[in-house]
């Protein structure tokens, strides 16, 4: 008998990485950001973020189960789900939001896909975006003082987040209300620290630019993200917003405020780095990120919401599969037909 040899298509490089040593990779680089959300929201935010875990697992348990197909619940891939969309949760929201959420996002988002490595886009922003959908006044409203701060992260507005106050003021038509809101505006500009340490209102793993980026630190060592993504989208937001995000005119905005507010940094390393729903080309992941900063700041600016990070990488992951085709680099020997 001649030895067989099986031939699958490339890479044919052998790697000691895993789906489940990547995904709990990824968990262990959440924990900063978790401990954070606990910290400033309290022990609700951990119970969101249990709840969370506990459904989306389940969920993919279940449906697995019911379908005969082996279960990969151990892989990690239904953990991180659920704790992402905890992520993009206030702190205040009832106990069956973080549910409703996570079994939206396994059972329409990956499952009926296939799983993981074929769902087009990413499950936890899908629930979230459901969740927006369906009770925007859940998903809009904080009320949750973080220890230490005001929601703002400025004294004299305690009752909006950042970027609210930021849209209403960018919003003000009445002369009294443009200087009221241009001193809100620049106290903002001010609450660089609030911003980056988390004592700001938001979602609960947002706020925190620093415990982010310790955990986004963590995947880069790792090699488990690129970091073409995370920097063409935080680069083309502090562009724009620099360029059309001011109240006086062109070139009056402030980049940094753009980067550090909101769940920009949550969204650039964590999300829209996505093996699964991100370009696999050098050149594709560049435009994806670019693509998903247009949109952000589209949204920002002058969109009906003042966050605009969940729906751009959702739309840019429709167009992965026309980026891959595009910037897909020529084989070696290939001849171009005319």
């Amino acid at each position: 008998m001649e030895p067989k040899f099986y031939v699958s298509s490339s890479p044919h490089i052998t790697d000691n990485e895993s789906i489940p040593k990547i995904m709990y990779g990824v968990m262990l680089s959440l924990i900063p950001a978790t401990a954070g959300a606990i910290y400033f929201f309290g022990i609700r935010a951990g119970w969101i973020i249990l709840l969370s875990i506990v459904s989306a697992m389940a969920t993919e348990g279940i449906l697995q189960k019911l379908m005969k197909k082996s279960v990969t619940i151990k892989d990690g891939s239904a953990m991180v789900t659920g704790i992402l969309l905890a992520f993009n949760l206030p702190a205040e929201v009832p106990w069956w939001i973080p549910v409703i959420g996570s079994v939206f996002a396994i059972g329409i988002g990956k499952i009926p896909f296939g799983g993981l490595g074929y769902n087009p886009m990413n499950p936890a922003l899908l629930g979230r975006a459901f969740l927006l959908a369906s009770w925007p006044t859940h998903l809009t409203i904080f009320k949750t003082i973080p220890r230490g701060g005001t929601i703002s992260g400025i004294d004299v507005i305690t009752n909006a987040t950042p970027l609210n106050v930021f849209k209403i003021a960018k919003a003000s038509i009445l002369a009294e209300q443009v200087q009221d809101y241009d001193v809100a505006i620049r106290q903002l500009y001010d609450s660089y620290s609030n911003l980056f340490v988390g004592r700001v209102g938001g979602c609960l793993g947002e706020t925190s630019a620093l415990l982010l980026l310790i955990g986004a630190l963590y995947l880069i060592y790792k090699r488990y993200i690129s970091l073409k993504v995370p920097v063409s989208y935080i680069l083309t937001v502090a562009l724009l917003s620099w360029i059309f995000g001011g109240t006086e005119g062109f070139f009056s905005g402030d980049p940094l405020f753009h980067v550090l507010a909101g769940g920009l940094i949550l969204g650039a390393f964590f999300m829209a780095t996505d093996m699964v729903t991100s370009p696999v080309t050098a050149k594709g992941r560049i435009i994806f990120g670019i693509g998903c900063g247009v949109i952000t700041v589209i949204i920002r600016l002058v969109g009906g919401y003042p966050e605009g990070v969940s729906y751009s990488i959702l739309l840019m992951n429709l167009t992965v599969p026309l980026i891959n085709r595009y910037t897909r680099p020529k084989v070696f020997g290939e001849v171009k037909r005319s």
